[in-house]
Order: C-alpha cells, then sequence, then structure tokens
C-alpha cells in the first residue's frame, strides 16, 4: 500500500470533527485555515465559533467595521490575519455577491493566503493535487526520510513540495484527505517530543524510526536571542469606569487595537515640609488617549492582561 493510501485511510478512521469538516464550504475553510495558522485547534475553536456567530458570512464580514472585526478576534493574536480577512472578504464581495478564488493561483492572490494556505484550500475545495507544507507535514516527512533542510526557510519547503507532490498520485488519494492527513498526522502522532510511532501509519516507512534518531529530525534553525524592549505605561481610570486608552494608528503588528498609554520619566523634583521629605518622580505621555469603555474595543494582549489583573475586564 502506498503511503498515501495509508494516510488516507488512517486519517479516515481518526480525523477529529471539527465544524469546518462536517459542513465544508469556501468561507468556513478558508476561515478555520487562516485562524490555525501558528494556532492550536483547541484554542482556535473558541474563537471560530464566535466569530462564525458574530460574521455568519463572507457578506457580513465585508459589510463590518474594522473595530469589530478586531475585537472578535481579540486574544487570538497574529492581527493582521484579522485585518486580512476582513480586506479579502470586502475583495470577494466587490460585486455585491461572494466570488470565491478558484485554484492555488487564485487563492494565493487572496490578501494573508500564502502558498501553504492556497494549497490547503485549493485541495480540500477543488480537488486540486497541492500538497501542503506547514511545521506538522515538515516534521512528519523530515523524519520519514530523514530529511536535514531547515523548513524555516522558503527553497526548503518547496523542496519538500515537490517531493510530497508524486505521492498525492496514487490511485484512490483524495487530495484534500491527504493534506489534512498529513497536518492531523503531525499534529496527534508525530509530535515535536515523544511521539507515538507505534500508532504511526507510516512507522514501516520512517527512516527516522528504524534508526532511533526520531528526536533529531526535524533538524532545528540556530535562534537568535530576542532583544528585550521596555515600556512603563499608565492605567487610568474616569469615575464611568472607563479607561485611558490611545488606538494604535501607526501601522504594524498591533495596527487597529487599542493600548495604555506609555510614558517617561520627565522629571524629579524634591519638595521638603515640616514633618517629611516629598521625592516626586513625574512622568511624561505624548498621546491621543481618550477615555474608552475597554469592553466595547479591541485590546492590544498586554493591555487586556494588564486590566484583567487590576480588575477592570
Amino acid at each position: 500500500m502506498t503511503p498515501a493510501l495509508k494516510l488516507c485511510r488512517w486519517f479516515a478512521r481518526v480525523k477529529r470533527p471539527m465544524p469546518w469538516r462536517l459542513a465544508p464550504s469556501p468561507y468556513v475553510c478558508w476561515l478555520s485555515e487562516i485562524m490555525m495558522q501558528q494556532t492550536t485547534y483547541s484554542a482556535v475553536l473558541p474563537y471560530y465559533e464566535r466569530f462564525l456567530a458574530r460574521f455568519p458570512t463572507v457578506e457580513a464580514l465585508a459589510a463590518a467595521d474594522e473595530q469589530d472585526v478586531l475585537k472578535v478576534w481579540e486574544g487570538l493574536g497574529y492581527y493582521a490575519r484579522a485585518r486580512n480577512l476582513h480586506k479579502a472578504a470586502k475583495a470577494i464581495c466587490s460585486e455585491g455577491v461572494a466570488h470565491w478564488p478558484k485554484g492555488s493561483g487564485e487563492w494565493a492572490e487572496v490578501p494573508g493566503v500564502g502558498p501553504y494556505t492556497a494549497a490547503a484550500l485549493a485541495s480540500v475545495l477543488d480537488g486540486e493535487r497541492a500538497p501542503v507544507v506547514d511545521g506538522n507535514v515538515a516534521r512528519v516527512f523530515a523524519r520519514v526520510w530523514k530529511m536535514d533542510d531547515v523548513f524555516h526557510k522558503l527553497p526548503a519547503r518547496q523542496k519538500l513540495a515537490a517531493r510530497l507532490r508524486p505521492l498525492m498520485d496514487a490511485r484512490g488519494c483524495v487530495p484534500g484527505d491527504f493534506n489534512q492527513a498529513m497536518m492531523e498526522l503531525g499534529a496527534l502522532v508525530c509530535t515535536p517530543t515523544n511521539p507515538m510511532c507505534g500508532e504511526c501509519p507510516l512507522k514501516a516507512d520512517c527512516a527516522a524510526r528504524r534508526d532511533g534518531e526520531q528526536s533529531a529530525y526535524p533538524r532545528k534553525a540556530v535562534r537568535r536571542e530576542l532583544p528585550v524592549r521596555k515600556a512603563t505605561a499608565v492605567v487610568v481610570e474616569d469615575g464611568a469606569g472607563r479607561v485611558l486608552l490611545v488606538e494604535n494608528r501607526a501601522g504594524g503588528l498591533l495596527k487597529g487595537l487599542w493600548e495604555l498609554p506609555v510614558v517617561e520619566p520627565a522629571v524629579e523634583q524634591v519638595q521638603v515640609f515640616s514633618h517629611f521629605r516629598l521625592e516626586l518622580t513625574a512622568l511624561r505621555a505624548k498621546t491621543g488617549a481618550v477615555f474608552a469603555d475597554p469592553r466595547a474595543v479591541p485590546l492590544s494582549t498586554s493591555t487586556r492582561k494588564v486590566l484583567t489583573a487590576c480588575g477592570l475586564l
């Protein structure tokens, strides 16, 4: 039996009942693929259900205000995904009704859709034989074939996709099932640590398992130490329970989100009273902050955590 058929038959037995698999449509498949980028299924599910309840169709998403979209997305992170979803929905509905892309080439032109997501959507929705390569897939086949590539780099992912493509040509292989099976195998069985090789449908084909080298694959890129940035913010509440917040209009990762005002030391003042000495540090902020209901605007993750810790959410 070919590896592709082993995978597909295994997937048919064990696949998780994800809601977008139970009733697939372009909208829910696209939404789920974007949400699942760099995020686990368990983390995504409540956000997916909440998002779909608020924006049940792509037309509803296209008609929404960006601030509403960001608020529903709040806490899921990588907010450019939400902004791109909204932008793409407007393009898809530019003629009043949804016109969905066909094939990986058209999907790749949608804002926020890269080669991996385009291949996943085209295989599931259109039956295109376009293999996906995400972290799960790379881990599975780096072990199966003992590939020494570092898959953070695009050429390595392209190389793996080219090697996977012939597997999809096996008779009886459904492209969408094959892609989902690879990702499911990496998520459930061929995990980064302590893989459950005894349950793997590809255990007889796996070179790393044969040589006892599962932990050596995939090869890891050298991690650079992250720079540290420090800031001081203030929490100011008015009598109505609103909080002083500023909308990030500068662009970047947090564009459109609301944050606490950041301050910097301005002056230190000493004053001596008859009974004590006062040492006062004054802070200064240059900001367009306004008092706003933190439950009504999309907050950055750090702001949401601070306000929660202060009992203001």
